[in-house]
């Protein structure tokens, strides 16, 4: 099953692509869609949804995840993610994709352990769950970890992800 990944927000997007397959999780592509920041909201979300019609297309994944909006300090910064959020999912709902949904304290706890988990904490985890050479942007960092969260609550406890770095010492 190919799940593909969503961190949204009005200005970055960012996008994780993996693969399951027979209880693995695979790396296939992670990145980025931009909007230039001095154009309008609706100019950026358009921007952005033109740029996730051509992921989903080309990529094909079978499922969204998609991280949940939340409000730490700032309610306007949360309104407008929740915009990029309404926008990310009409697209998928265009698509004909069925997406999940999850709040940012699972996605750490999944990956990392900890739902209370710092950004760096999480992105090593990612790394190292799915045998990464280098981080990309935290963007398609977080994108990947919410994948990863999907991967890893669909399949079975029995088949649950071991790092590339401990299986290469168990052989």
């Amino acid at each position: 099953m190919r799940i593909l990944g969503l961190d949204p927000g009005s200005r970055v997007c960012g996008y994780g692509v993996i693969d399951e397959v027979a209880g693995e999780l695979r790396y296939v592509e992670c990145g980025i869609l931009t909007a230039p920041e001095h154009r309008t909201m609706e100019q950026r979300l358009g921007e952005i949804a033109c740029g996730l019609r051509e992921v989903i297309a080309e990529l094909g994944p079978a499922v969204v995840a998609v991280e949940d909006v939340f409000v730490q300090h700032n309610p306007r910064s949360a309104l407008a993610l929740a915009q990029a959020r309404g926008m990310a999912l009409a697209v998928i709902g265009l698509a004909g994709l069925a997406v999940a949904s999850y709040p940012p304290a699972t996605v750490k706890k999944a990956v990392s352990g900890s739902g209370k988990a710092e950004k760096a904490q999480v992105a090593r985890m990612v790394q190292a769950l799915i045998g990464l050479k280098t981080l990309p942007r935290a963007d398609a960092t977080d994108a990947l970890a919410v994948a990863i969260t999907h991967g890893q609550l669909v399949r079975p406890t029995s088949a649950r992800i071991v790092p590339a770095v401990l299986r290469a010492r168990a052989t």
